[in-house]
Order: C-alpha cells, then structure tokens, then sequence
C-alpha cells in the first residue's frame, strides 16, 4: 500500500489509543468485523473514505487531519482552483479530490469524484456511513445503486440521499463518470 494510506492508518491508531479504546470496541461502534478495522490500522488495505468520515466524525477532529497530518487554518473561505483539490486516494475503484481541504470547521465534506469504466461484469463496490449525500454529475453516466434500487444519473441530474443506506456506484459506457459529491 502507499506511504500516505500507511500514515493515515498510524492517525487512526493513534486516535484509539489517546482516547483508550480497544480495537474491538471502536470495530463494535462503526459496525464492522475487528478484522476488517484491523486492517484499516495495519495501513495494508485500502480505507474508504466513508470509514474515515465516521473516524473523524467519533473523535471529534477535522478530516483532513487524518488526511494530512495537519490541521485545517482557513475560517472565511477556501479556494480550491480546477484539479487542485487534495486528493484522496483511498478507494480502488474511486478517486476522490477534496474541494474544501483547509476550512476549518466544515458542516460537510466537498469531492470531486471520478469512476473510471469497468466491464460490465464488474461488481459495484458498497459502502455506507453516517449522514446523508448529495451527488451531481458533471461528465459521464452513473449508475448509482441504494439499498437494492438502481438509479442511472446522466449528466446533470443530482441525487439526495441517506448515506447510511447500502450503496455503490458503478461508470456505465467507456467513459468517466465525474460527479460532485457532498457528505453531510
């Protein structure tokens, strides 16, 4: 795996033992098997951004902390120009650009979101965390799949929803689906 997933999981350890938490406690209370948050430590797995949403979110800290290593400084505004959001690199299938990295005390998580094609034999890839999400696409068509119900989004069209619920998305066609997603 790569330096900065390593880093990311010494972060999220490091969290747990300050606040004297067990691995399997902490696994208990994001609903997921010891083995797989074990993993998410050992830094040899990628770790979605969702799990690292909740991280944040349960020890009361900034997200691109976790990312980073650094703290967020910016409390008016933050500039983010085209292709220079930080990236984050966290989940094979998806390639995350954050758009608001450095502003401090966010009420939602801004990224730009890329889905490279894959056969259409490929499985969609699920997750779920806490809160809700918005999703805007900007190029391509994305098939979007809640709990069970596919939803093909094309250019333009936006999608709300309850981002504890099972989902995944999945780039129909030859091309990339880019779309804007927000985290609440």
């Amino acid at each position: 795996m790569s330096e900065q997933i390593k880093q990311i999981a010494v972060r999220i350890k490091e969290l747990r033992e300050i606040s004297g938490i067990s691995p399997d406690s902490l696994a208990g209370e994001f609903n997921i098997p010891i083995k797989t948050y074990l993993e998410y430590e050992s830094g040899n797995v990628d770790i979605p951004v969702s799990f690292l949403y909740e991280v944040a979110n349960r020890f009361n800290v900034e997200l691109t902390a976790i990312l980073t290593g650094e703290n967020p400084r910016l409390h008016t505004y933050c500039l983010v120009r085209k292709g220079k959001g930080m990236n984050v690199e966290r989940r094979e299938h998806y390639k995350y650009q954050n758009l608001a990295y450095n502003f401090i005390h966010k009420k939602a998580e801004p990224f730009m979101v890329s889905v490279e094609p894959e056969s259409p034999e490929s499985p969609v890839h699920y997750n779920s965390h806490p809160g809700q999400e918005f999703n805007y696409v900007l190029e391509g068509t994305l098939k979007v799949i809640i709990n069970g119900h596919e939803i093909i989004l094309n250019e333009g069209d936006s999608l709300f929803f309850d981002s504890g619920s099972n989902h995944g998305m999945k780039a129909m066609g030859e091309s990339t689906a880019r779309f804007l997603a927000v985290i609440f």
